[in-house]
């Protein structure tokens, strides 16, 4: 596809994102610290490695989860140098297809109705599915596995976003809080957004490819740009 130098230049190659599909991801933080900036680069990067995407936005309209995918993408164009930059945004447009939910509505039978819809007639057939907004506090251990089940007949990896909570201490044995403490075991990586005292926000990955990450590999997203940057 031509954009080679983007993909090895990417600061999250570290997730290791071009292993096989049926993984699944889950990215945690407090309320408004980047979740949704970094799943739309993860995305991102799956376009950029031949993939397609559906972006499931959960509370939000399509409009506004657009807007993200503009705004890093012209952050991009200004930190590379990309030949055809038109021919990039095009790109991205046909290989990613955001899907909306209200809040209430989400789970594994709608979103296999609306997922079957879109292969079986031949309109959009995704490998990778984010999901931005899912409710964990209301969620239980059957809700994933339901999920992780689809995800699995359907040869897709999948990355989500939690909010944690800075009043809630319940933590897993791995390092994964609240609510996801219960069900860390479901997900082959989980990244945490942490705020620091010099205004970056850290990205811990404390568990990848399955396994617990001794030492913690580390990178930063800059709060100005919202991307990520290697720490």
């Amino acid at each position: 596809m031509g954009y080679e130098p983007l993909v090895q230049q990417n600061p999250l190659r570290v997730l290791n994102m071009s292993r096989e599909n049926n993984q699944m991801g889950l990215v945690m933080a407090r309320a408004g610290l980047g979740k949704t900036a970094l799943l739309v680069q993860i995305a991102l990067d799956a376009i950029l490695r031949g993939k397609r995407v559906i972006h499931v936005s959960i509370g939000e309209s399509i409009e506004k989860t657009k807007s993200w995918y503009d705004d890093i993408l012209q952050v991009i164009l200004q930190e590379h140098t990309v030949t055809r930059p038109h021919e990039l945004i095009d790109m991205v447009a046909q290989h990613r297809m955001i899907m909306t939910f209200k809040e209430a509505a989400f789970n594994r039978s709608r979103l296999e109705e609306r997922l079957n819809d879109l292969v079986l007639q031949d309109i959009f057939r995704p490998n990778c599915l984010i999901v931005d907004g899912f409710d964990f506090d209301k969620a239980d251990r059957s809700d994933l596995e339901d999920i992780k089940n689809l995800l699995e007949s359907m040869n897709m990896q999948a990355w989500f976003s939690a909010i944690s909570h800075r009043e809630d201490e319940r933590v897993s044995p791995t390092g994964v809080p609240a609510p996801c403490h219960e069900i860390d075991d479901l997900f082959d990586m989980v990244v945490l957004l942490k705020p620091q005292s010099n205004a970056t926000i850290q990205l811990d990955i404390i568990r990848n490819s399955g396994e617990q990450v001794e030492g913690g590999k580390s990178m930063n997203l800059d709060p100005t740009t919202m991307m990520v940057q290697e720490g």
